[in-house]
């Protein structure tokens, strides 16, 4: 009957359902099962080494944080480092001046303007010192210490009277340090035994 096949042909066009006895109209799936799972377990492995590798690159970033951070603040620190190795070289000869005034100016020489100008050598090498303090720059004293080549150069040796071989004998220069960094060696004599 025509109208049968109509009404047939009517549902199809519209997209109603077809009885489950119809295994033409049934979804079809793409992957089976077992592709399912193999999909699964493949984007879990993504998953992780995208997890790894954005962990690694957080962990990296971090580093490199630090390490700018740590540069920024050697470069405070260190940023006068030039500036004091010249400054250091001012206080050798506003040093030996002082001494060589103090020398001048001894007891038996009555000049009061003498000793008013060793007076202010004085005060001005103290306020030097106590500037250098401030900054963190400071003068070694290694006399009596063990030599150590990061902080001293010798310079000569000196006979071991009384001295453990190896010591540090006497200062030709000092030496200076800028936060615990040798800008500046200090020239030094190290003590030897002395051979007959």
């Amino acid at each position: 009957s025509p109208c049968v096949f109509s009404t047939a042909a009517q549902q199809r066009s519209t997209g109603d359902e077809c009885g489950p006895e119809d295994p033409r109209d049934e979804p079809k799936h793409p992957l089976s099962d077992c592709a399912l799972e193999h999909k699964a377990i493949k984007l879990e492995e993504q998953v992780r080494d995208l997890t790894e590798r954005y962990r690694k690159a957080l962990a990296d970033s971090e580093n490199v944080r630090r390490r700018t951070q740590k540069f920024v603040e050697d470069a405070k620190l260190f940023g006068i480092q030039s500036f004091c190795r010249d400054l250091v070289e001012v206080a050798d000869i506003l040093e030996k001046t002082a001494e060589s005034a103090a020398e001048e100016a001894e007891p038996s020489n009555p000049n009061p303007t003498l000793k008013k100008i060793c007076e202010g050598l004085s005060l001005i090498e103290a306020k030097l010192q106590s500037v250098f303090a401030k900054h963190g720059l400071q003068k070694m004293n290694p006399v009596g210490g063990k030599y150590d080549p990061y902080d001293h150069e010798i310079v000569c040796h000196v006979p071991a009277e009384g001295m453990q071989p190896g010591t540090i004998a006497l200062v030709t220069q000092d030496g200076y340090k800028l936060h615990g960094r040798t800008i500046r060696h200090a020239l030094v004599g190290v003590a030897v035994e002395s051979q007959e």
